[in-house]
């Protein structure tokens, strides 16, 4: 599973999610789901905006967690 670390990344700034939304031209509710991990993909120009935004690597905000299982 991929873990979305957004959220952290947005705090570690201090940006608003208003603020980033605005930023990267998206919606607020779009980026909400998406901190929320509740999208299934992201475009990279979108992403490449978020790191632009934020000063980050794609890597800074998406981990790999295990499932439950422990397959990969």
């Amino acid at each position: 599973m991929i873990g979305v670390r957004l959220n952290v990344i947005m705090a570690e700034r201090k940006v608003t999610g208003r603020e980033l939304a605005a930023a990267v031209g998206i919606t607020e509710q779009n980026l909400s789901l998406l901190r929320n991990g509740k999208v299934k993909g992201v475009r990279f120009s979108t992403l490449s905006a978020i790191c632009a935004t934020l000063h980050c690597q794609p890597g800074d905000l998406l981990v790999h967690e295990p499932d439950s299982e422990g397959s990969v």
